[in-house]
C-alpha cells in the first residue's frame, strides 16, 4: 500500500505543479469570468450598446408609434428621425454614424411599407426587432380601421392557456427537466473532455517512461500493477481537483455577474440550487467510475507502445467509442425514453454518459440505476484484471509497431514474468 500511495501522490503532485495544469486551469477560469460578465466588461470600457437607426418617415405619422414600440420591446435600439436626403442618410450609414436607415412609406392601397438599408444586413437580431415593431404597428392600425378597441385587440393577441402534463410515470415535470438539463449537459461534456484529455495523459506518461527506459528501473522496485493503478488514481485526483476549481470558478463568476448587473443570477433564475442532491451524487459516481474505466484502457494501451509519437495511433479506437457515446448522449437529450438509448446505457463503455443522462432526464426505478452501476463496476474489475496483465507484459515490450496483436504478446510476457517471479 505504501508503494501504491507513493506512486499515486507522486503522479498527483507532479501534475498539479506542472505548467500545463496551472496555465490551463487559470485560462479556463479566466474565460469563465470573461464570458459570464461580457456585458458588464463592455460597459466598463465605455462602449455604447444602444444601436441607433435613422428613419425617413414618408407616412408622416408612423415614427412616434415605432419609437414607442421599440422602447417597450428593446432597450438597446433607438429610432431617430433623419431630416436630410436619402443619399445623405446612406452615407451616414456607411460612415458608421447610424446602424441603418429605415424608410417608411405606403403602397398603392395605403398599407404601410418599410425598407431597411444597412452596410451589412446580416445583423438579424436588430432587423428582427425593427420588423416585429412594424408588424405590431400594422396590426394595431388594421384593428382600429375595423373598429376594434384596445380591450378587444388585447384579447385577440393574448396567449392561449396551454397546460402540459406528462402521463408517463418516468417522466419529469417541465420545471424539473429544465433544472437538470444544464447540469446533465455540463457533466456529459466535461466527462467527454476529461476522458479525452486525462486518459491520453496516462497513455503518454507510460509511453514516456518506456521510451526513456525508466520502466526497467521502476519495475525492479514497484510492481507494474501497482504503478498502473497508482497512476490512474493519481490522475483521477488531478481531474477531480481541476473539476472542483472549474466549478468554484464558474460559481463565483455567476455570482459576480449577478452583483454587477443587479439581476437575478442564472443559478436562481433556473433554480439550479434546487437540483436534487441524489442527482449530484449520481453525477459524481458515474463520472468517477467512467473515468476509472477509460483510464484503465488508456494505461493498458499506453503500455503497448514504445514511443510517445505512437500514442494517437493506438488511441483511435477508444476515441471513436468515446465520440460515439457522446453523440448518442446528445441524441438522448431529446429522446431519453428511446429504447435504443436505454439498451445502449447498459453497454459498459457507454454507461457513464448514457445512464447519467437517463437518471437526470427520467424518473428511473432504483433497480435500473443499480444495474447500470453494477455493470460499470463489473466492467471496471474485468478491464482492471485484463489491463493489469497486459500492462505487466506490455511495459517490457520495445520496438514493436502499434497493433492490437500486441495484446497477445503482452499477455504471454506477463505470464512468463509472473512465472519467473514465482520461481525466484
Amino acid at each position: 500500500m505504501s508503494k501504491f500511495m507513493t506512486v499515486m501522490m507522486h503522479t498527483y503532485r507532479s501534475k498539479i505543479k506542472s505548467k500545463p495544469f496551472l496555465i490551463t486551469t487559470l485560462i479556463t477560469i479566466g474565460l469563465l469570468f470573461v464570458i459570464t460578465n461580457m456585458n458588464e466588461i463592455t460597459k466598463m470600457f465605455g462602449e455604447d450598446e444602444v444601436s441607433k437607426i435613422g428613419v425617413i418617415d414618408r407616412t408622416g405619422e408612423t415614427l412616434p408609434a415605432l419609437q414607442t414600440q421599440l422602447k417597450q420591446t428593446s432597450d438597446d435600439l433607438k429610432a431617430e428621425a433623419f431630416t436630410k436626403s436619402e443619399n445623405e442618410a446612406e452615407k451616414a450609414v456607411l460612415d458608421g454614424k447610424i446602424e441603418g436607415l429605415l424608410i417608411l412609406d405606403r403602397d398603392a392601397s395605403g398599407i404601410m411599407t418599410g425598407t431597411y438599408k444597412a452596410e451589412d444586413v446580416t445583423q438579424q437580431s436588430l432587423i428582427a426587432d425593427v420588423e416585429l415593431a412594424l408588424q405590431q404597428i400594422k396590426n394595431k392600425s388594421a384593428a382600429e380601421s375595423i373598429g376594434l378597441n384596445q380591450e378587444q385587440l388585447a384579447a385577440i393577441y393574448s396567449p392561449v392557456s396551454f397546460a402540459k402534463e406528462s402521463l408517463s410515470d418516468s417522466a419529469k415535470s417541465e420545471e424539473e427537466a429544465a433544472q437538470v438539463y444544464i447540469l446533465v449537459y455540463v457533466v456529459l461534456f466535461f466527462m467527454y473532455m476529461a476522458v479525452m484529455m486525462y486518459g491520453s495523459m496516462i497513455a503518454v506518461e507510460v509511453a514516456t517512461e518506456k521510451s526513456s527506459r525508466v520502466m526497467e528501473i521502476l519495475i525492479s522496485s514497484v510492481s507494474p500493477v501497482t504503478q498502473m493503478f497508482g497512476k490512474i488514481f493519481g490522475i483521477v485526483l488531478v481531474a477531480l481537483t481541476q473539476l472542483a476549481l472549474f466549478v468554484a470558478g464558474g460559481f463565483l463568476a455567476v455570482k459576480l455577474n449577478g452583483q454587477l448587473s443587479g439581476s437575478e443570477s442564472i443559478i436562481n433564475e433556473l433554480k439550479l440550487n434546487e437540483i436534487p442532491t441524489s442527482l449530484i451524487i449520481y453525477a459524481l459516481v458515474f463520472f468517477i467510475l467512467g473515468f476509472f474505466l477509460y483510464s484503465t484502457l488508456f494505461a493498458m494501451l499506453g503500455s503497448l507502445i514504445s514511443r510517445v509519437e505512437e500514442v494517437n495511433n493506438l488511441m483511435t479506437p477508444v476515441v471513436i467509442v468515446i465520440v460515439a457515446a457522446f453523440m448518442i448522449a446528445m441524441f438522448g437529450r431529446e429522446n431519453p425514453e428511446s429504447g435504443f438509448v436505454a439498451a445502449a446505457s447498459y453497454f459498459p463503455l457507454f454507461t457513464p454518459m448514457l445512464m447519467l443522462l437517463r437518471v437526470g432526464m427520467l424518473s428511473l426505478p432504483v433497480w435500473e440505476v443499480a444495474l447500470g452501476i453494477g455493470v460499470l463496476v463489473g466492467a471496471i474489475f474485468l478491464f482492471a484484471i485484463i489491463g493489469a496483465r497486459v500492462y505487466r507484459g506490455g511495459v517490457l515490450m520495445y520496438g514493436n509497431a502499434p497493433s492490437l496483436k500486441l495484446f497477445k504478446q503482452a499477455l504471454l510476457l506477463s505470464k512468463q514474468e509472473k512465472k519467473n517471479t514465482t520461481d525466484i
